[in-house]
Parts: structure tokens; C-alpha cells; sequence
């Protein structure tokens, strides 16, 4: 670039390179411009003005030496974010790969991924479903004092309580959620689990069954459904759930909505037995312990200020109860961090031999 001042014509170059290689450049420019500063004060004398510290030429190379730093400084960005002498490391984001995988305890879980990028996990172990991701966000809880090793049923996840809810004839909370699924079929974003009779379940209770479990990730949506089915000519009677466990940012920003204005519920923590009450509330929350079951209500959604995030508990079919359940205070528990909304058929049903039975739940998150 040539310029012309004061009759005196100067070629300036302007180099690029490494980042040493600029500021090597840099400082030339810096004696260049000294240079170029006398000879300008050389050529008003000879012309016979007097150049001051505030006229147009010493202002216009200060501004043009400013300009050079800070084009110094964006093509030394630009040449560190292309790897020049200082390597910039990006990070690609790890997907989860989908299949059969084996946690540190030595469960066995299916890992599935969405083309969209949502994933959840499904442990052979109870069919529970212990995570469901979609947009950055964790919808289903893990209780931190969970074992995951098979020890005792996991507590956290979309838990099954079958044939039996809470307590009764058998364990608390039958025994699907304390044996081994069979993995019947899977893809990368879907898996179908059953589970039969076996010498354990058939001490407890020997009746022939078949339960089939699946779940499949939408783009928008995880979906669920259970299969229950009478392989035998004798009529049986069970009862079911879905222990489900929703993470939450914490529990004071929590609301969950629904049909549970003037709604009967069993609240459990009153007296030996419970007493059944009335809801005169829309909008639910949590400031205490909960143990309540709200007989007829199946369309509950949680609302997550802190998350901005909504989560809708779509029971389709099968299900038509809601229990909320919250150990409240619980610090080993994690309670502020989790809240159980769950789908259930509190009355028993009677299946008769030949007869099936369908629960069909989805989660559907939303922004608030």
C-alpha cells in the first residue's frame, strides 16, 4: 500500500503470520510509524508550517497505529481459532451409544437414543426406567441411597408395582420390580421386555401371566405400555403401578396441576388406615410428607420453575389413578429433588383366562 505524505512516498506492508510473527511485525510498524513522524515534522519545516501534538497528521497516526493493534490483535484471534501456534481444542459432545450395556454394579440396562438426540435407560432389572433426556433436561429421578446393583429394587426410575400395590398378600409392591426382564426385541430407540412366572414369583403367587413392558422415545415424547395377560383358564386379580420418580429442581418451585379440584384422595399418613379427604385445590404442592391417592385423576402435569420446563404425565389407557408420594425433609433421600407422580389401577382388576390387559403412559415435556 503506497501512501504519499509531505512529498515523501512510503510503501507500508502489512504482513500476516503466527502470532510471534505479528509482533515481530508489529514492532517494525511501531519504528515505521516513529519514521514517518519526523519525517513529517521534517516536511512542514521545509514547507514552513509548524506541526503541534494536536494537529490532523499526529492525530490521524495515532488513530492509524490504534487501528494496526487492534488488526494485530483480531488476525492473532483468528489465526489461534484456525490452530496456528496456539491449538484451540474443541470438544465434539459425546452421544450415548444405543444397545445392551453393563453398569458398575454388573446390572444390565438398554440404552436407547433418538435421532432428535433425547435417550433414556431401561434396566432389565424390575423393567425400570431410570432416565429420559430430552433438550439438555433429566426428567426421571435416581434416589442418591439407590442401589444399582441389584441388591434391593432401584429406588428411583418408573418402578412397577405388580400384581400387588403397597402392602398386602405378598412383599410390598409385588415383585416385578426385583426380578429379571427378558429382553423380547429392541431397536436403537425402542426396547419390548417380558417377564414370566419363574420358582421365585410362584412361592408368592402361582398364577400364569405374562407381562410385557415396552418403551419407545419419540421426538417429542417417551412412550410406555404394559401388557398383562392372563396364560391360564383360572381368573386372577392384580393390582398395578408406575412408581414413578420425576426429577425436580427443588420442591418450593414445584406445581403440579391436573383434575384434582373436588376430587376424593386416600391420605395415607392420617390415622392406622388413612381417611379419605377432599382436594379443594387446582394446583398441588409440596411443603410436607406426602402419601396420597387420588382416585380418578390421571392427568397430572408437573410444572418446574426452576427448569422452566413442564412434563406431562399422559395415562391413555389402564391407568386411572394418580398417587403422589414425597418423603419431605428426607435428606438421605434426596426429597428436594425428586417427587413421585404416579400412574396406577388402585382398584383390582379381574382378568380373566385368555384376557389382557393395557396401561399406556407417555411423558410429553414442554417449555413453561
Amino acid at each position: 500500500m503506497t501512501h504519499d505524505i509531505g512529498g515523501f512516498a512510503f510503501i507500508i506492508i502489512i504482513t500476516t503470520g503466527t502470532p510471534k510473527q505479528l509482533e515481530k511485525n508489529q514492532s517494525i510498524f511501531v519504528t515505521m510509524n516513529i519514521t514517518i513522524q519526523g519525517l513529517l515534522l521534517l516536511s512542514s519545516a521545509v514547507s514552513g508550517f509548524v506541526v503541534r501534538p494536536s494537529t490532523p497528521s499526529s492525530t490521524t497516526t495515532a488513530l492509524f497505529d490504534s487501528r494496526q493493534r487492534q488488526k494485530v490483535a483480531a488476525r492473532t484471534s483468528w489465526i489461534e481459532k484456525r490452530g496456528g501456534m496456539a491449538q484451540v481444542e474443541e470438544k465434539a459432545v459425546a452421544k450415548p451409544a444405543a444397545g445392551l450395556q453393563t453398569n458398575e454394579g454388573g446390572l444390565e440396562y438398554v440404552q436407547l437414543v433418538h435421532p432428535s438426540g433425547s435417550s433414556s435407560q431401561v434396566y432389565l432389572y424390575g423393567a425400570c426406567v431410570t432416565s429420559y433426556i430430552q433438550d439438555g433436561t433429566e426428567f426421571i429421578a435416581v434416589r442418591p441411597d439407590a442401589k444399582m446393583d441389584g441388591s434391593k429394587p432401584i429406588s428411583g426410575g418408573l418402578s412397577h408395582c405388580w400384581p400387588q400395590f403397597g402392602p398386602g398378600a405378598i412383599q410390598q409392591h409385588g415383585f416385578a420390580r426385583n426380578v429379571n426382564w427378558s429382553v423380547a426385541s429392541m431397536t436403537d430407540s425402542s426396547v419390548e421386555l417380558v417377564m414370566e412366572p419363574s420358582d421365585y414369583t410362584k412361592e408368592m403367587w402361582d398364577k400364569q401371566f405374562k407381562c410385557t413392558f415396552t418403551v419407545t422415545l419419540q421426538e417429542d415424547q417417551l412412550d410406555t405400555k404394559m401388557w398383562v395377560e392372563n396364560k391360564g383358564d383360572d381368573s386372577f386379580d392384580f393390582q398395578a403401578a408406575l412408581h414413578s420418580y420425576f426429577a425436580v429442581s427443588s420442591l418450593d418451585k414445584l406445581e403440579i396441576s391436573g383434575s384434582f379440584a373436588g376430587k376424593e384422595f386416600l391420605n395415607k399418613l392420617v390415622g392406622d388406615g388413612g381417611e379419605m379427604q377432599t382436594e379443594d385445590r387446582e394446583v398441588i404442592t409440596i411443603s410436607e410428607e406426602y402419601d396420597r391417592v387420588y382416585k380418578g385423576v390421571n392427568d397430572p402435569v408437573l410444572k418446574d420453575a426452576g427448569t422452566g420446563k413442564s412434563l406431562a404425565v399422559l395415562n391413555t389407557k389402564g391407568w386411572a389413578d394418580t398417587v403422589i408420594w414425597s418423603p419431605y425433609g428426607n435428606e438421605g433421600m434426596g426429597y428436594n429433588n425428586f417427587v413421585c407422580v404416579e400412574s396406577v389401577k388402585f382398584d383390582p382388576v379381574t382378568l380373566n383366562g385368555g384376557e389382557t390387559w393395557v396401561g399406556d403412559m407417555s411423558l410429553k415435556p414442554s417449555s413453561n
